[in-house]
């Protein structure tokens, strides 16, 4: 007797310059498809990294969340955001707020956060005109394509993320940690491996060190797992950095990367992962009704600039510690 993995019930188009697509009938009954077909799908996540559904029709909010508890259960709540978001209750929510003509890089969503969502969501309401994929890149490919002394550096420090909050540019102190109570954020920090300052002007100043490089927790394979790029000075436009620096100072940009140790990282070195990045981008453009599922340890993803309206919805499921995901456990008060 032959037996088939519950991927192989599905039949998914592979080509190396998009990710997986599944084909599918319209479906009266998004959510009970869903359902139904709940162990194929995440099993062609597991096989691919990610896997985009077309064909489900998806047009309404509770339409979109039925579909999204029935394939990953319920979401989590977004903490430490960067950028602010709408929120639609119960762990759903809009893709982040960034200037339509800048694209987001790649990252992993929330990879400095000691709880990590381990599966990302997505659903396209309005497709834009032009531009606006979420593209994806396999982590396992990346970090082996990457320099190895530079990812060995990394392995050894981690990476340090800063962040000075402000009520202009990204997201507020509520927006990121739900409150503005200094002794509820302070608690927050110290669980959670955060060092905080709060500066004289009543603004928080926080560091956080997280692994670059962590082992899957299903398949035990190293991922480059971080942001370091996406978050660093050198990713903004010229003229947003020039603007930033002027306004805040270098120690006080909204947020930036350094190496695990606190040295600055160069210009260069985010331009060659940006770069070894787009040699590993698979990318489809959205069709109104498109559900895609990414497995966030695995699979960077990005948001390319982008004409016209465009109407994404999110959710991050499966929240997990990772063993290896913070070289400094102990936040403190500096």
């Amino acid at each position: 007797m032959s037996f088939s993995s519950p991927a192989s019930l599905l039949e998914v188009e592979l080509r190396p310059d998009r990710p997986p697509v599944l084909h599918v009938e319209p479906q009266a009954d998004a959510a009970g498809w869903a359902a139904q077909y709940r162990e194929a799908v995440r099993a062609q996540v597991t096989e691919h990294g990610a896997i985009l559904v077309r064909g489900l029709g998806l047009r309404e909010q509770e339409q979109v969340r039925a579909v999204f508890t029935a394939l990953a259960g319920e979401p989590m709540a977004e903490r430490e955001a960067f950028a602010v978001r709408q929120s639609y209750g119960l762990g759903l929510y809009s893709s982040t707020a960034w200037p339509d003509n800048q694209p987001m890089c790649m990252h992993h969503e929330l990879s400095y956060a000691l709880r990590v969502p381990s599966l990302m969501l997505f659903a396209c309401l309005t497709a834009p005109a032009q531009g606006g994929a979420t593209a994806v890149a396999d982590a396992e490919q990346v970090l082996q394509a990457l320099p190895a002394a530079l990812t060995q550096r990394f392995e050894r420090e981690g990476w340090l993320l800063t962040r000075s909050y402000n009520d202009e540019i990204g997201a507020s102190l509520a927006e990121s940690f739900g409150t503005e109570d200094r002794e509820t954020v302070e608690n927050y920090c110290r669980a959670h491996g955060i060092e905080f300052d709060w500066r004289e002007d009543g603004s928080l100043r926080t560091r956080q060190r997280r692994s670059a490089v962590v082992r899957h927790p299903v398949t035990g394979r190293r991922c480059w797992f971080n942001q370091v790029a996406f978050l660093n000075e050198w990713t903004l436009a010229p003229e947003v950095r020039e603007y930033l620096v002027d306004e805040y100072g270098e120690d006080g940009l909204p947020f930036n990367t350094r190496y695990g140790d606190g040295t600055p990282i160069g210009e260069d070195v985010v331009q060659q992962l940006n770069a070894t990045y787009e040699e590993h981008t698979r990318r489809e453009p959205w069709q109104a009704g498109d559900l895609m599922l990414v497995d966030n340890i695995r699979t960077a993803h990005s948001r390319e600039a982008f004409t016209g309206e465009r109407r994404v919805l999110v959710a991050m499921a499966e929240p997990r510690l990772l063993a290896d995901g913070a070289p400094n456990q102990e936040g403190e008060r500096r």
